[in-house]
């Protein structure tokens, strides 16, 4: 009966064995999901998606590289559709995505001017409003204390030796003053203090700047550094509408001319700008360019942060136009798929240029005739991945 029992299991195994080599037996077949053809997997199973028996598929038979060969049922469940590329109009606007900020022209910052213990703070709110010359907040500083007292110490001394003429009390006085002055205490806090002849532990110092609050990284109870910043203010009587343009875009911009900045969020309010800044370093990994348009903030209904679009004017011209979603934008550059056959497509890249409504122009990377993949690229460029374990994109350079 162990004998038996040894034998059974020695088949047992050998017929498992003989079963998987049949299953990987054949190099040519992979498995893939009717439903979701994007999954594919080299051995019979369950599709992890949707749970479906997995189809069994044969390899394309002279599938190129740098080519994807796919099924009719593929085509079809992936919706990939495909146009003629044509020479057509494009303009005679470029439209720009683009963020509302603060205009770092027009912002400003407090600080302290000399060091010590924050007692009191005014104003404890982001996005709070302050105006020049309110109390913005008090401060203990021994130096500063020793400096008031030895101002008064001089006042007192200039009475007692009123006819002393060796000494010029007057001068020390001064230079005393004008250490308080520098130190940032007022004219009006010293007369108060040359007119009370008492000291007070904390000096109320007063804000130099006015505008909003965008930064106050201090406390009450912490020191501040002699120099070190109490609050940052930024006037939002106008904003940057900061937009984000390829570089091969640059070129179809007029620097001198009105821009329109559009706000989504106010039911589609427009209000007119000029560039103010282009970016003159580009970066190599994202090529794309930063501009900002200055645009007036009438009743500080603007806020930083809001989404806006930039639209600028330029002339019509004849070119190569697909619509956008034809086209794979990452960091690296665009590209477009192209079909080479009856069931085959490559992928190429391309130099885009201006954007009207739905269509983007192609500068170059494409001829006219080519056809174009419309729908569908995304999921090309997925089961390209899939099958080949690379981006279409590496390696390729315009």
């Amino acid at each position: 009966m162990k004998y038996f029992i040894i034998a059974f299991l020695a088949f047992f195994l050998l017929a498992s064995c003989k079963t998987k080599k049949e299953v990987a037996k054949d190099p040519d077949t992979y498995y893939t999901c009717s439903m979701d053809p994007q999954v594919i997997e080299y051995e019979p199973g369950k599709c992890p998606i949707c749970h479906m028996k997995l189809t069994p598929m044969k390899k394309s038979i002279g599938e190129k590289k740098d080519e994807i060969l796919l099924s009719a049922q593929q085509i079809q469940l992936g919706n990939i559709k495909t146009d003629t590329i044509r020479s057509g109009t494009i303009g005679d606007q470029l439209v720009l995505t683009a963020t509302l900020n603060f205009d770092q022209m027009k912002a400003s910052s407090v600080s302290s001017r000399l060091m010590g213990r924050i007692e009191k703070l005014y104003y404890k709110n982001l996005g709070d409003y302050i105006k020049t010359g309110v109390p913005l907040y008090d401060l203990y500083s021994e130096e500063l204390n020793n400096a008031k007292q030895e101002y008064l110490l001089l006042l007192d001394r200039k009475k007692a030796f009123a006819n002393e003429t060796a000494i010029d009390f007057d001068q020390l006085l001064q230079s005393a003053k004008n250490k308080l002055l520098l130190w940032g205490m007022s004219e009006t806090q010293i007369q108060e203090l040359a007119r009370s002849q008492k000291t007070t532990p904390t000096t109320t110092f007063y804000s130099t700047a006015s505008g909003y609050i965008t930064a106050l990284d201090i406390r009450e109870g912490d020191y501040v550094m002699e120099g070190g910043t109490i609050v940052k203010l930024a006037d939002l009587s106008s904003l940057w509408a900061e937009a984000q343009v390829y570089t091969s875009q640059l070129s179809e911009i007029d620097r001198n001319g009105v821009a329109t900045v559009q706000l989504p969020d106010m039911e589609g309010k427009e209000i007119k700008g000029r560039i103010e800044f282009v970016n003159p370093e580009i970066n190599p990994d994202t090529r794309i360019n930063l501009i900002r348009i200055s645009i007036p903030n009438t009743g500080n209904q603007l806020k930083p942060g809001m989404p806006a679009y930039v639209v600028l004017k330029s002339q019509q011209h004849k070119s190569l136009t697909l619509p956008i979603d034809a086209v794979i934008r990452d960091g690296k550059g665009a590209t477009v798929w192209v079909r080479t056959g009856e069931h085959s497509f490559k992928s190429k890249m391309v130099e885009v240029g201006l954007e009207s409504d739905d269509r983007i122009e192609i500068k170059s990377g494409l001829s006219a005739e080519d056809v174009v993949v419309i729908s569908g690229a995304y999921l090309l460029n997925s089961e390209y991945i899939f099958k080949k374990g690379a981006n279409p994109m590496a390696g390729m350079k315009m």
